[in-house]
């Protein structure tokens, strides 16, 4: 594959094995089969230590039990939302969920009122499973206040109250139902970083197989690992719960993330792989630094949501001793769509987002004709699998927008395919930047400024400008909170790219306001900009 060359823009990957016709509930039940002895789920609390364990067998038997109780009290095919952190119990609901036919809904559990009344209502929940706080987030008031204002939401259980979890249904009297590959497992919600999500329905194959091919692809044996993205993330209940579980690895949910304590759950739990997004990664090894621990064990950290420093990919080989591995996907896509895997360059993990995954098709099209484009050349990424989701809830227009007549998911990203199949983010469609009637790629520039070693977090996004319609504006995070240095790093890109590339105003943040998932709200940014500049300053260079 690696000597492979291509003339147009477009790769596939075939999967070495062939796509399962499974479920997720049958996975569980076969993993439970082979290892049952082995652990399956250590819950990771918020010091930093190992609380409550189960074996594989442990495990099924828990979410059989639950799964049971769900059906008497259930329609096959009803949905049932979970509002909490990181919790074992979470765990067991998902499998429990698609052991008795229903569909889950994931909720972040930082929303509030008007967010969660919106997700229970657009999915039409039956039932919803939470904890009562979690961060000062007063979970249990909040869904009780919404509760009565929703007709079919019939019932609120409190996951850890176990006699309310478990309990509520006659468990001996149930049998679960047959479940097809092809039913619906999930609805995940997009990060929202435009504005409200859509939920994505995603089936039982499209799940299980994902996961699969992500931990095979990437040699990711057994062991531990440690969950650092939240569960009610694609990258956290897709990839990381069921892609441990199909390697007979043990998942570690940590409660809250907090850098401390995942290396020290890292280093008592030998954890070998995790999956997590930069500004997580960067906080491990600025953590690591200061106190370091014994992680002989670790070998791998799986980045996604955003684009990786060529200095993350040092640190962490350095003083984590684990190798990164980009990965790129969309919840749309169950999530993965492109993938770095082992022995790929050290420019080719921070300057690309991989090849195409396993089962996955890639291309870069024109947006307006639809043609295939020649290699690097910028367009819009589309990818074409067995993981394309079923659709949009309740939503065909969308669906109809977003899936086209050949099976192609329109990504809205765009990018480019060189010679060898490796993909690069250039920016998203609606966020590319228009200056002067020219267009320019917000991630092209990003790029170039993570290169700078002063800089550990950066956005680019387009603003107001009197002269020439959109301005281009540089949000910079320093490394160790380092003052912003502008000359330099204008410096910098100008030694890099064309000058209407280069940022004409730059802002200093400290944190940038992120989604549940880590990923960084730009319209926030560009509101937050326009908000205190009510008249944009003319660009200082000229084209």
């Amino acid at each position: 594959m690696a000597e492979r060359r291509l003339t147009r823009s477009y790769c596939d990957w075939f999967a070495d094995e062939a796509i399962l016709d499974c479920t997720i509930g049958g996975l569980l039940r076969k993993q439970a089969g082979r290892t049952p002895d082995d652990h399956a789920l250590v819950e990771g609390l918020s010091d930093g230590t190992a609380g409550r364990r189960w074996t594989y067998a442990e495990l099924l038997h828990d979410a059989d039990r639950l799964a049971r109780s769900m059906v008497s009290r259930y329609r096959k095919g009803e949905r049932v939302a979970v509002w909490a952190p990181n919790i074992p119990e979470w765990v067991i609901i998902e499998y429990a969920a698609a052991l008795a036919g229903l569909t889950l809904v994931t909720v972040n559990p930082a929303y509030q009122k008007r967010e969660l009344d919106y997700i229970l209502r657009q999915s039409g929940s039956a039932g919803l499973f939470l904890i009562e706080e979690f961060r000062g987030n007063r979970m249990g008031e909040i869904a009780r206040g919404v509760a009565g204002g929703i007709p079919h939401l019939r019932e609120v259980i409190d996951m850890r109250d176990e006699a309310a979890f478990f309990g509520g249904g006659d468990e001996a009297a149930s049998t679960l139902p047959e479940i097809a590959t092809s039913d619906p497992a999930q609805i995940q919600y997009t990060s929202g970083t435009t504005g409200f999500p859509k939920g994505v329905v995603l089936s039982h194959r499209n799940l299980a197989n994902n996961a699969r091919l992500f931990v095979e692809s990437g040699e990711l044996e057994g062991g531990a690992t440690i969950g650092l993205t939240p569960l009610f993330h694609t990258m956290g209940c897709s990839m990381s719960v069921l892609g441990s579980m199909q390697v007979g690895a043990t998942y570690v949910p940590l409660v809250g993330f907090d850098p401390d304590a995942a290396l020290d759950l890292m280093e008592s739990e030998k954890v070998v792989w995790t999956i997590s997004v930069p500004t997580m990664a960067m906080a491990m090894i600025e953590a690591q630094r200061k106190r370091p621990r014994d992680l002989s064990a670790l070998r791998v950290i799986g980045v996604g949501g955003a684009m990786v420093a060529p200095e993350l990919v040092r640190a962490a080989r350095e003083v984590l001793g684990a190798e990164i591995r980009v990965a790129y996907g969309q919840t749309e896509s169950s999530p993965l769509i492109t993938t770095c895997r082992p022995g790929d360059s050290d420019e080719d993990i921070a300057g690309t987002i991989g090849r195409p995954a396993s089962g996955c098709e890639v291309g870069i099209f024109d947006p307006e004709s639809g043609d295939v484009l020649p290699c690097d050349t910028v367009g819009e990424i589309r990818a074409r699998s067995y993981a394309t989701m079923i659709g949009y809830n309740d939503d065909p227009e969308a669906t109809a927008a977003a899936i086209d007549g050949e099976g192609w998911l329109h990504t809205g990203d765009l990018g480019r395919m060189d010679d060898r199949g490796f993909v690069t983010i250039t920016g998203r469609v609606r966020e590319m930047i228009i200056r002067g009637g020219e267009n320019l790629f917000p991630a092209e520039i990003e790029n170039v400024l993570l290169e700078h070693p002063d800089v550990a977090e950066c956005a680019v996004v387009g603003v107001p400008d009197e002269r020439f319609g959109e301005g281009v504006a540089a949000f910079v995070r320093t490394v160790d909170d380092r003052p912003l240095d502008v000359e330099a790093l204008r410096a910098h890109c100008r030694a890099q790219i064309s000058a209407q590339k280069c940022p004409a105003h730059w802002e200093r943040v400290r944190e940038f306001p992120l989604t549940g998932s880590g990923k960084i709200r730009k319209f926030k940014l560009r509101e937050q900009w326009e908000a205190e500049h009510r008249v944009a300053p003319p660009q200082e260079e000229d084209a």
